[in-house]
């Protein structure tokens, strides 16, 4: 009965006819293969096989990667968080009108980016760079689905989300680093800021996590149930990530990283 009311009543009626809005089944699932996939059943159909030659495709993926961003940060700052959302607390907009539909319809656009880049383990298998497929990688290519699809079935609007709109900027230099990279070894020499990517993506869970926590403790109309989970959860990247920081960029500088949820390694692929 609590699960019905839970998704019968607490439910946005914009969205429930979306695409995979109808219950968490079709996301369970889909995360559920892509986990097989990557953890088992992709590096044993590898296993015996040349990599796969996947520069082009890859190309083409970021460049798209890095024209949805551009179109979420644009869209979040246009539809709430330029001029109308507040940052101290911002409750959701639940009405039909035209900025309310338009960041809602933007929440749902972060969660099918977030599907897409599911795409990134999978790229990693078929190029057999299963050392890549670290705990971190997997954890936040899981967590994120998850995290948007709760936002577009229960709020998609309000205080969450500025999680989105800094992601999808820092997602931006990301991408554009993993286009470079890809491109081939004659590019290395414009890859120079690879630590910093990660050092923006430490800087956004800090902001992420300080948004939320503070409003845990102020009379503000969004549940702060959701403020708990988004802290928690940018709190635990925020140490994966500084783990990762730490371990490849400060303890000894001398050795490329050898696993990395936030860059591509570089080097000719075939």
């Amino acid at each position: 009965m609590r699960s019905k009311y839970l998704f019968n009543k607490l439910l946005d009626p914009r969205t429930e006819n979306w695409w995979m809005m109808s219950g968490p089944g079709p996301l369970i699932t889909l995360l559920a293969s892509y986990l097989y996939f990557c953890t088992s059943m992709g590096p044993r159909y590898m296993r015996d096989r040349k990599p796969y030659c996947l520069k082009n495709t890859i190309v083409l993926y970021n460049v798209s990667q890095i024209l949805i961003s551009i179109y979420l940060v644009y869209e979040g700052l246009v539809a709430g968080w330029w001029n109308d959302y507040n940052f101290s607390c911002q409750p959701v907009d639940y009405s039909d009108s035209p900025k309310a539909n338009r960041m809602a319809a933007t929440v749902w656009w972060y969660f099918f980016a977030k599907i897409v880049e599911l795409l990134d383990t999978v790229f990693f298998v078929l190029r057999k760079k299963n050392r890549q497929i670290s705990f971190l990688h997997l954890y936040h290519h899981t967590m994120m689905p998850i995290c948007a699809w709760i936002g577009v079935k229960f709020l998609p609007g309000g205080h969450g989300t500025l999680l989105g709109v800094i992601n999808s900027f820092i997602h931006i230099i990301m991408y554009t680093y993993y286009l470079i990279s890809g491109l081939g070894p004659q590019y290395q020499k414009l890859l120079w800021w690879k630590s910093h990517v990660t050092t923006l993506q430490l800087i956004q869970f800090c902001i992420i996590f300080y948004h939320n926590f503070t409003v845990m403790f102020c009379d503000c109309n969004y549940p702060k149930f959701i403020n708990f989970l988004l802290s928690l959860n940018s709190g635990a990247f925020l140490y994966m990530f500084g783990n990762f920081y730490y371990k490849n960029y400060i303890v000894d500088k001398r050795q490329p990283a050898v696993s990395s949820s936030t860059v591509y390694k570089e080097g000719k692929e075939c």
